[in-house]
């Protein structure tokens, strides 16, 4: 019987790069918030709670370099940035939408079973 799946070397490279840029925390709120429309840098940065000036630079150039979102500067003074999901990202907001919105109906699940895990040194299941 042949395996139905048959994963590349090239192929597991390919898709942890690319969850390594989708899968931190802060360009999963940035996608999520550009998704909302476009934003400036500042706007940006309220929005996305607790993250430093720095931190929000190197994420935009990083989504921007993988093509999932686009900076606009417009010649005003002071200038003006906007970004913007590109039609990549666009494709990219749902899935992560939807990991993010598991994330929140299942976080006292997970809470639970992390104190679980933490008193006991395993999770013990429990009917629901």
């Amino acid at each position: 019987m042949k395996p139905r799946h048959i994963h590349l070397p090239g192929d597991c490279r390919a898709v942890s790069d690319v969850l390594a840029r989708i899968g931190d925390k802060w360009s999963v709120l940035v996608i999520t918030r550009l998704g909302e429309g476009p934003l400036r840098f500042n706007e940006l940065r309220r929005a996305i709670g607790g993250i430093s000036q720095r931190m929000l630079t190197l994420t935009l150039r990083g989504l921007e370099r993988d093509g999932l979102i686009t900076r606009t500067m417009f010649p005003t003074i002071p200038p003006r940035v906007d970004y913007a999901l590109t039609p990549l990202g666009c494709d990219l907001l749902q899935p992560v939408s939807a990991l993010g919105a598991w994330a929140i109906r299942n976080q006292a699940k997970i809470a639970l079973a992390r104190e679980q895990f933490d008193a006991n040194g395993k999770y013990e299941v429990t009917a629901a």
